[in-house]
């Protein structure tokens, strides 16, 4: 134990004396740029500069090629003999660039046009811009996610046709979803703070090489903010302070962040309250979706009360608050140490889309609502750079997640109120490792562990007495464990062709109990221990600097929960789905193709287009128990179903974009979002896809001067006809708009929009913006909440 001490102690004397710090700034305004990316390849490192635009170059020594990167800069190629000459950088404010940083595709930070996959990063600067409520506007923002929301307490990414458990979310490189994300709309993501993010990213298709089971549809990358260390005596203090209001929900909002840093030491605390009244709707569009009267408990007695103002969702309020805090050791160039704590906790919320049921001409229920979403991570990341035989760069994370969260439900004029609770321990264990093999090969490869303990209560009270007596649970006790190994070997065949591979192989392992008192089954447990091998190949073609071709061949695979596994409930009357034991992985196979052109130093334009087949979905299906059909479930014949591998869905389409980059300040972009998917149904007929959303997009047209930044732009999404409702939404005619038969559809809507960002000074900025100018009343499509009326937005930022 005293050698450990001494040698760590040892460690802590390191200092900064090879420390070599440039500074790099806007070569017009002479201003230090935040974020800056600065990498090399030989040897492999990669730093980002802090607030005052500083960073600490001595990691690049002997490097030839140095690239320094900044979205909206010109990309900077230079060397360590050249830096050590002049400590100041300038770079110029670029109109066109075809490469950027992300991370996303192999957890290491690298160059896009590397990378055969599509990646869209969203910067710290579109985010202060759009000012989003939450994480899900965010990633809604980027006009490339299309967003759907139960309750104003939500958003469910959906992304190429596919969504909840078929997505990953990742947070400081440590995976987010657990043993119970469900195939049902998600809201998981609104535990994400976005004043903290520093820099988020999508990755499209599957990703399962690198991230394992859920990845199928895309991988949404959030990196929070890092503390930043001091490059002189004096520490490093820096932060801002935020309000926000919005009219449409009278949304209130306080923000502050500080980080401290000393030249080993760095710390950032982060703490944001939100709180949200119900949100309004528009006043043109379908009366279908007003909201003419709600349920209130008045006097141990369900009331229906008329709205006075049925553009009002009542109920939809809920108020949140986020905490984080980061300490950050590096005791020299080869060692990073950072430590990350952080929480979210929301009021209970009501479901929306539950209170506009209807039961023989009444509301269904007198209450519906989820009880405070809870999420709190402990992550400890460790990373070292030194070349050796294994590995140039080494990071190594250990996390744990708690998870809470709660359904809360009770029909009208009926006494009992059903509770049903879930936490979720969640623990995972990552080494991620990278290697050059001479110039053209690099390695990237790591093992993961992920250990998932899943504890859930029923609680059944009746609201007139206050009785209160045990009640059948979610999911029975169960753990699910998922275990992998991964290699990806990027080869530059030359400085135009580089070959991307690679491989995983994954064992996962459920245990469930089940408590038989109210589940009558001829078993107590169940447990499954399966396999999964995924791989990809692709290639990155540039026949000049102005042109990229890519192709991308991967699979991905979604591994059986304890959601898919272990629920054992009533689906509907009659019907009761039992666990399978013989459940597998669903795989799927995707194939990209790229396109990206840069005319001239103004215009871009790229297009991808895809196509992904998912064997063996798990659906629900007819099933036996011992040879038995049907059972007597709660004094009723019910037909036995469980979750089978027995379907099949694909989907294809097309992403799209143009940039145009104009004289005087002014630019042009757009997103177009094309896809069509087809599932398979229970009696072996088709269908179309659920998630495969209608087209949707965005068009910006944007001004930008010195401290000014000015952005007009509109969003947009096509119609969803009856006839091209998939078969489970045709049934929900109490969210949807009626056609001229009366069936339910999904109109096309669009919103007119502007933004704008005023820097008074390098202290105080304000942003402004109205959304949906023309007070369109629209639905996206399969949301339960009707999206915001006229909003008007006001913010103020005090950095210091």
């Amino acid at each position: 134990m005293k050698k450990l001490f001494f040698l760590w102690l040892m460690l802590c004397m390191f200092s900064y004396v090879n420390a070599q710090v440039v500074t790099v700034k806007d070569a017009k305004s002479k201003k230090p740029i935040e974020l800056v990316a600065i990498m090399s390849d030989n040897p492999k490192a990669f730093v980002i500069t802090n607030k005052l635009g500083k960073a600490d170059i001595a990691s690049f020594k002997g490097a030839e090629k140095i690239a320094i990167r900044l979205l909206g800069y010109k990309s900077m190629l230079t060397s360590y003999a050249e830096l050590e000459n002049g400590l100041e950088i300038l770079i110029e404010p670029s109109q066109i660039e075809m490469d950027e940083v992300v991370i996303s595709a192999t957890k290491w930070s690298q160059s896009s046009s590397d990378v055969p996959a599509k990646v869209t990063s969203i910067s710290a600067k579109d985010i202060a811009l759009q000012n989003p409520q939450t994480a899900a506007d965010l990633l809604g923002a980027s006009g490339e996610v299309f967003i759907q929301k139960s309750q104003q307490g939500g958003g469910s990414p959906i992304i190429r046709g596919f969504a909840t458990n078929r997505l990953l979310y990742s947070i400081d490189g440590v995976r987010m979803n657990t043993a119970i994300f469900r195939s049902g709309n998600l809201q998981n993501v609104i535990s994400l703070d976005p004043f903290t993010m520093e820099h988020s990213e999508v990755l499209f298709g599957p990703g399962s090489v690198i991230y394992g089971s859920d990845a199928i549809g895309g991988v949404m990358n959030f990196q929070t903010l890092t503390p930043q260390f001091s490059f002189t005596d004096t520490p490093l203090i820096t932060g801002k302070a935020v309000v926000r209001y919005a009219t449409a929900n009278t949304e209130n909002t306080g923000h502050f962040d500080v980080n401290i840093g000393w030249k080993k030491w760095a710390l950032v605390s982060s703490v944001s309250a939100n709180n949200y009244g119900h949100l309004k709707m528009g006043t043109y569009g379908p009366d279908e979706y007003l909201r003419p009267f709600y349920v209130e408990r008045q006097n141990n007695t369900d009331v229906i009360i008329l709205n006075n103002n049925p553009k009002e969702q009542i109920p939809s309020g809920y108020h949140q608050i986020n905490m984080m805090q980061k300490i950050r050791f590096k005791p020299n160039e080869k060692w990073d140490v950072e430590y990350g704590f952080h929480y979210s906790e929301t009021s209970n919320y009501d479901r929306y889309d539950r209170h506009i049921r209807f039961k023989n001409g009444l509301p269904q229920y007198g209450e519906w609502y989820y009880g405070p979403q809870k999420w709190m991570m402990n992550n400890l990341s460790i990373s070292h750079s030194r070349s050796n035989v294994l590995f140039d760069q080494l990071t190594i994370r250990l996390a744990h997640q708690f998870f809470e969260e709660s359904r809360i439900s009770r029909n009208l004029y009926q006494n009992n109120r059903e509770s049903r609770t879930e936490n979720v321990h969640a623990y995972s264990f990552n080494i991620d490792l990278h290697k050059s093999m001479g110039k053209k090969h690099t390695l990237f490869y790591g093992i993961e562990a992920v250990y998932d303990d899943v504890v859930s209560k029923g609680i059944n009270e009746d609201v007139a007495t206050g009785k209160i007596t045990k009640g059948a649970s979610r999911y029975p006790p169960s753990s699910w464990g998922s275990y992998g190994i991964y290699l990806s070997d990027q080869f530059k065949v030359s400085e135009k062709l580089t070959l991307n591979a690679g491989a995983r192989y994954n064992q996962y392992v459920l245990e469930a109990t089940f408590d038989t008192t109210f589940y009558p089954f001829p078993f107590v447990s169940t447990s499954l221990n399966n396999g999964a091998l995924t791989g990809s190949v692709g290639m990155v073609y540039k026949p000049t600097e102005k042109w990229a071709i890519s192709s991308n061949f991967s699979t991905g695979f979604r591994s059986p929960n304890v959601d898919d596994l272990g629920k054992v409930f009533d689906s509907e009357p009659g019907m009761v789905v039992v666990p399978n034991p013989d459940l597998k992985a669903e795989n799927a196979y995707n194939v990209d193709l790229g396109i990206a052109k840069v005319f001239g130093q103004a215009v871009k334009v790229d297009v991808t287009g895809y196509y992904t087949f998912l064997q063996n979905a798990m659906v629900r299906r007819d099933f036996t128990l011992n040879g038995q059909d049907s059972l007597f479930y709660d004094g009723t014949l019910s037909q036995v179903q469980a979750i089978q591998n027995a379907a099949v869905t694909s989907v294809y389409g097309i992403q799209t974009g143009v940039e145009i980059k104009l004289a005087s300040g002014f630019s042009i972009s757009s997103r177009y979002n094309y896809q069509k998917g087809e599932e398979e149904l229970n009696d072996g007929t088709k269908s179309p896809s659920r998630h495969a959303v209608p087209w949707f997009g965005v068009s910006r047209l944007t001004y930008s001067k010195e401290n000014f930044t000015l952005q007009l732009y509109a969003t947009y999404s096509g119609e969803r006809k009856f006839e091209d409702m998939p078969e489970e939404e045709k049934g929900k005619d109490f969210m949807y708009a009626k056609d001229a038969n009366g069936n339910p559809y999904s109109p096309a809507w669009y919103t007119l929009n502007f933004k704008a960002l005023y820097e008074f000074t390098e202290h105080f900025i304000l942003t402004a913006g109205i959304e949906n100018v023309t007070d369109q009343r629209y639905l996206p499509y399969s949301s339960g909440l009707i999206a915001p009326g006229r909003n008007f937005i006001l913010a103020l930022k005090a950095n210091f």
